[in-house]
């Protein structure tokens, strides 16, 4: 069983290496902790603030940047996960004994991923969903609340980092329970992006495909360029 001394540290972020979802699955019914999706971006932004949250946590190698500086570690058999796999992974595990809390998205997003969660997994217990758009203090404490008060065994929040580590921070603390990260990931699980194909993702390459399609993101490969150099000049020993 993986334990906090296995974790890679790259930047001050501590990172459990695991070999497959399946490790993490059977790691994250032994506890209770926020799943944080950790890549080159995570990294090399990384403050005091979100460090605490992810080192307190489960972080997990979402990014293949990740991957590799893992490997140059010696963690030959490290994997990335994507969270757009692992929270349906979850899902799948759960589903029959445990009870959900689903966050994020726009209105119409929030409305066809819980339609279709209903419809491919018969009989799920979704006690509350909303929309990720939280616009005042007010709202936010609303929303603590239900938490606090339903309790569900696993909540999602689809908000983007660290907006959305910072809430599931908060709901720890009135609800101890299994938490996930999921950035975009409804508007793929909707259909309303496209993943990289298989091979992409197999490759690690699932950030070029994006790349490649939305060029918008160049901003956000300054920090992948980032990560990568730090990688070369030995930063990660």
């Amino acid at each position: 069983m993986m334990t906090e001394q296995d974790r890679i540290e790259l930047n001050g972020v501590k990172v459990y290496p695991f070999t497959s979802s399946k490790e993490l699955l059977e790691f994250v019914d032994q506890r209770k902790g926020i799943l944080v999706a950790v890549n080159a971006e995570k990294v090399t932004k990384a403050t005091d603030e979100t460090r605490n949250v992810i080192n307190n946590n489960i972080g997990y190698a979402d990014g293949g940047g990740v991957v590799v500086a893992m490997h140059r570690k010696g963690i030959k058999n490290a994997v990335r996960l994507a969270g757009a796999d692992l929270w349906l992974e979850i899902v799948a595990q759960s589903y029959k004994s445990k009870t959900f809390y689903i966050i994020g998205g726009k209105q119409d997003v929030i409305d066809d991923t819980i339609k279709k969660l209903k419809h491919q997994f018969n009989g799920i217990n979704i006690l509350g969903y909303r929309n990720g758009y939280i616009k005042t203090p007010e709202e936010r404490q609303i929303l603590i609340d239900d938490i606090a008060d339903k309790k569900p065994d696993i909540v999602f929040v689809a908000m983007g980092s660290p907006k959305q580590e910072f809430l599931m921070y908060d709901f720890m603390k009135v609800n101890p329970a299994i938490y996930q990260g999921l950035g975009g990931s409804f508007d793929v699980y909707t259909g309303r992006v496209k993943r990289a194909p298989l091979w992409w993702q197999t490759h690690n390459l699932e950030f070029l495909y994006r790349f490649l399609k939305q060029p918008s993101r160049y901003r956000r490969e300054y920090y992948r360029l980032k990560f990568l150099a730090w990688m070369l000049m030995g930063k990660f020993k």
